[in-house]
């Protein structure tokens, strides 16, 4: 017989995989929320913009699974500091093996595992990043250039994380989709909003994958089909400066070293 990790990774639609996931929560007591849901959805736009060479399924498998010991609303630090651990623990338990335990255990940074895994840098950024996002009993949700701020500066902060430069890059891409005619609402905050105006796990997934994920994949195409004749306009046209303004200026002023002035600021 086939193990549940076998089971669930041979499963490549992501629609159920959460399913699979919803019903070993209802059996085994784990943790799985629309958080979870929230955070996936997150990684799996994170993965088509940024074509990281990692194995999707894998991925997003793990992001379903990384919190199964998480306590929801925890106030004790030990089950904060230990739940990532106690988590991969529970994952070889159903069959997985021990490269994708230690993906899930470095989702955060408590166990020190080392050295971290290229799956493991992107379920952090996302795991972070989204859940500053959603509100909580003691504040409500951070927007996502002020999370963008406090991922770099405050929680990630002296730490190395590989995939940072191209996770701000994503978020800010995100940023300039504007999903409705009538209101201003970008891509990740409608799926902010999607999450706190939906009842419960079931409905939040239909929700995501049947309207929202349709939806959000054309709008990322046509930005990027958009960003891409822009650059190609620019090229074309003859006029355009070589140079920007800026890196004008830095030139100007390394061939002025010693011989001249430098070009003023």
């Amino acid at each position: 017989m086939d193990t549940f990790a076998e089971y669930i990774l041979e499963e490549k639609d992501l629609a159920s995989k959460m399913e699979i996931v919803y019903y070993l929560a209802k059996r085994n007591k784990i943790f799985f929320d629309k958080s979870v849901i929230f955070k996936t959805e997150l990684v799996r736009l994170f993965l088509n913009y940024s074509k990281i060479e990692v194995d999707s399924n894998l991925v997003l498998t793990a992001s379903l699974l990384c919190n199964v010991k998480k306590i929801d609303n925890a106030q004790d630090i030990e089950s904060i500091h230990n739940y990532a651990k106690r988590g991969a623990e529970y994952l070889s338990t159903i069959g997985f093996n021990k490269r994708f335990c230690k993906i899930c255990e470095e989702v955060n940074r408590y166990s020190n595992s080392n050295p971290r895994e290229r799956e493991s840098d992107i379920l952090e950024l996302v795991d972070q990043f989204g859940g500053m996002l959603l509100d909580r009993p003691e504040r409500i949700g951070f927007k996502p250039d002020e999370a963008l701020v406090l991922l770099e500066y405050r929680n990630l902060k002296d730490k190395y994380n590989r995939y940072m430069e191209t996770f701000i890059d994503f978020v800010k891409f995100m940023e300039q989709i504007n999903v409705s005619e009538l209101v201003n609402m970008t891509a990740i905050k409608r799926l902010v909003k999607i999450h706190n105006e939906t009842d419960d796990v079931i409905s939040f997934i239909k929700e995501v994958v049947y309207s929202y994920e349709p939806k959000i994949d054309k709008l990322v195409e046509k930005q990027k089909e958009k960003i891409s004749k822009e650059m190609f306009n620019n090229l074309e046209n003859p006029n355009r400066p070589l140079f920007s303004e800026e890196t004008a200026k830095k030139i100007m002023n390394h061939l002025g070293e010693g011989v001249g002035e430098k070009v003023e600021e």
